[in-house]
């Protein structure tokens, strides 16, 4: 089918033989929306209609589904969920099975679910039945508190955030860093103090009112103990119904992310971005070295670079 054209109007001319359409053209046809082109004769003024008109037949469901490049979470819990089965699988793998409400409603395979604050990948999942199955590497048990669960066991989950949606918490990736112990809890009122001892290599990035991701959850830290190795933070009564936390005794384990900020502030440092900027004489030599130092930043290209941004404009200024 030719388009022609003339002064006046637009007008299709067809061919006798069908020609083979574009493949690209194939995507534009759908069962539930027509694209209606109306002309009228050559030489009348002609009206072209390009907009779809609604379509009479019940819309079904698509399975078109955009990419996901990377998994970013909030820390705010949707809902407690409950492990029916874990182990090893038939596949050689260690598998586990969660009963849920809302994160299954719109679950698809492949997606990602924090579960305790762990990146997990839906392998399996019945609607039906409102479970889902996930998978757990060797490198995830061990670095997790995922190995400590067991039948009945209650879990934070969250779906990875969209676009669309608010960023109620912080930026939390799912990357469990590792684990504390709850070593005190204390209640105050309607709220409870909770107090969990780590080690050194994660407590260099704990500080006072900063955030911190505890079994998926977003909160804030109150106090650092030093001497100690020891944080503290608390739950309001709300928080309390909602997560898993105020559930574990003393000497149980929570997972542990912390923010990713300060992970990026240290790298900056050690890569000589703040001396390069001190030694130099030019603005050029200042643009290079911004240049690199923001090259070394975004080796792993992750979303939660865009904070960063503004404190590299600081030093530069300095």
């Amino acid at each position: 089918m030719v388009l022609s054209s003339s002064l006046h109007s637009l007008c299709i001319i067809p061919h006798t033989s069908q020609s083979k359409i574009p493949s690209i053209f194939n995507l534009l046809k759908s069962p539930l929306s027509k694209t209606h082109l109306k002309f009228n004769p050559i030489f009348k003024p002609s009206s072209l209609s390009l907009f779809p008109q609604p379509s009479k037949l019940r819309p079904k469901t698509q399975n078109f589904r955009t990419p996901t490049i990377r998994s970013l979470f909030t820390g705010i819990v949707e809902e407690m969920g409950e492990i029916k089965q874990l182990g090893m699988a038939d596949h050689g793998g260690f598998d586990l099975k969660i009963h849920a409400k809302t994160v299954i409603e719109d679950v698809h395979l492949g997606d990602s679910i924090a579960v305790n604050g762990t990146c997990l990948t839906v392998t399996d999942f019945d609607t039906y039945l409102g479970e889902f199955t996930v998978g757990l590497a060797p490198e995830t048990l061990r670095k997790t508190s995922l190995s400590e669960l067991e039948p009945g066991s209650l879990v934070n989950l969250e779906r990875a955030i969209q676009p669309t949606g608010r960023m109620g918490g912080h930026f939390v990736q799912g990357h469990v860093d590792g684990t504390g112990e709850i070593v005190g809890k204390q209640v105050e009122g309607d709220s409870l103090w909770i107090k969990v001892k780590t080690d050194k290599n994660l407590m260099k990035y704990v500080v006072p009112k900063g955030f911190i991701a505890i079994d998926g959850t977003s909160l804030t830290v109150v106090d650092v103990f030093e001497e100690e190795l020891c944080f503290n933070f608390m739950l309001v009564a709300y928080t309390q119904q909602k997560v898993v936390i105020p559930l574990k005794e003393i000497g149980q384990k929570v997972n542990l992310e912390v923010d990713i900020l300060g992970k990026y502030v240290e790298r900056l440092l050690r890569s000589g971005f703040v001396d390069s900027i001190k030694d130099s004489r030019f603005p050029e030599t200042h643009n290079k070295a911004l240049s690199i130092s923001c090259q070394n930043l975004t080796t792993h290209h992750h979303i939660c670079e865009l904070p960063v941004l503004p404190l590299l404009l600081v030093i530069f200024l300095q």
